[in-house]
């Protein structure tokens, strides 16, 4: 795969600094933006898992962000400066300062939560892809769900001795945060920072396809967010919230979408 260009970094109107990440050359279609899943970064969620590279094959430029907390960006340890709303800002400023007027954006769990908010305020985004995320972003109880989640998620991050967490989504997250030596305080610092889930879908004026894995329980019924977004479509690939980004049908189904006109 084509070397990334040097890392960007661009400041949050906080001043956090977000580190950007840049493969291949404009082309006919704008650039690909992706943003990564909550604990991961861009290397592990889309160069990892091929998407970077089949994107550069179908002739895409791609622009990778490594939220806050995560990665190479920023790593404060106040839930003061986390959140998905201050994530979608620090987005569109990273589209401001590379100057692009049109972009396609993809977003995977956390990721694809920012690039909802990003597409509800922002007319630049030509094309949405929504994955890892299913009914539970717009069903009643939705939001209490997600917050208790994520307690669940600080709580494990917090705890000195993994052997200590108890609940099979914080343990398997708390195990990926381990095993990329990331800044767990910071990250328990987001998970404290719950986004109330109030966007409004109906502004997205974007063409969106939700994309889920059949076995994610964190993605389930993802037919009822796409009903949320004006004529979203839906697709469906084998695995579970960890697994559906490796599926080659991952990929294929996003690289399809966003290479439509």
């Amino acid at each position: 795969m084509t070397a990334s260009l040097a890392a960007l970094r661009v400041p949050g109107a906080d001043g956090v600094e977000v580190a950007v990440h840049r493969w291949g050359d404009p082309g006919e279609l704008p650039p690909v933006y992706l943003q990564h899943g909550f604990v991961a970064d861009t290397r592990l969620n889309w160069v990892g898992t091929g998407t970077v590279a089949v994107l550069l094959s179908a002739g895409r430029q791609v622009v990778g962000v490594d939220a806050r907390g995560h990665g190479r960006s920023d790593k404060p340890h106040d839930p003061a400066a986390y959140g998905e709303l201050r994530m979608a800002d620090d987005l569109r400023r990273v589209a401001d300062a590379l100057g692009h007027d049109s972009f396609d954006l993809a977003g995977y769990s956390m990721g694809a939560t920012v690039a909802m908010l990003v597409a509800v305020a922002d007319r630049r985004v030509r094309r949405l892809v929504v994955g890892g995320a299913g009914a539970a972003f717009v069903e009643p109880g939705g939001a209490r769900h997600h917050a208790v989640l994520m307690a669940e998620l600080a709580a494990a991050l917090e705890a000195a001795d993994v052997a200590g967490v108890r609940h099979p989504t914080a343990l398997a997250f708390r195990r990926i945060a381990d095993a990329l030596g990331a800044d767990r305080r910071a990250l328990a610092a987001h998970a404290r920072a719950v986004h109330t889930r109030s966007a409004d879908l109906a502004a997205v004026t974007a063409p969106t396809l939700v994309l889920a894995g059949d076995a994610d329980p964190l993605a389930a019924r993802p037919e009822t967010l796409a009903a949320a977004i004006p004529g979203a479509r839906v697709a469906v690939v084998p695995g579970d919230h960890t697994t559906a980004l490796r599926a080659p049908a991952f990929a294929a189904a996003l690289v399809d979408f966003l290479g439509e006109p």
